[in-house]
């Protein structure tokens, strides 16, 4: 069994060949369909699970791509972490705040990185 070398794991990635991350997409995509909700109120829903289970930062990348073009705004995105902080604490929230800008700030690097070529031996 082979491995696959993380340059070219990065590589297939920046050049959009992601089939982990276009499964986990369509799975939410058939969740909001499930799910009976609006877009809007579906979004702001799994933002706070996802603060609620203190998820990784790639965690967040998928729900904030469906926001995005969902035009759901950052206003209600606070909103959702002001609402849930008593809850869930305000460390979390702020842990989460950070999880969210390492997430697009760590896929921001991966687009703008420049991947080399895999030499073929």
């Amino acid at each position: 069994m082979t491995q696959t070398a993380p340059d070219n794991a990065l590589g297939r990635i920046a050049e959009g060949d992601t089939p982990v991350l276009e499964t986990l997409l369509q799975m939410n995509l058939d969740a909001l369909e499930r799910s009976g909700l609006d877009a809007e109120t579906y979004l702001l829903v799994r933002l706070a699970a996802l603060v609620a289970m203190d998820a990784a930062p790639a965690s967040y990348l998928i729900t904030l791509g469906m926001a995005e073009e969902g035009g759901l705004t950052a206003e209600k995105a606070q909103a959702v972490l002001v609402a849930i902080a008593p809850i869930v604490g305000s460390a979390r929230v702020t842990a989460a705040a950070g999880a969210i800008v390492r997430g697009v700030l760590g896929a921001a690097a991966l687009v703008d990185q420049v991947v080399p070529e895999q030499r073929t031996p």
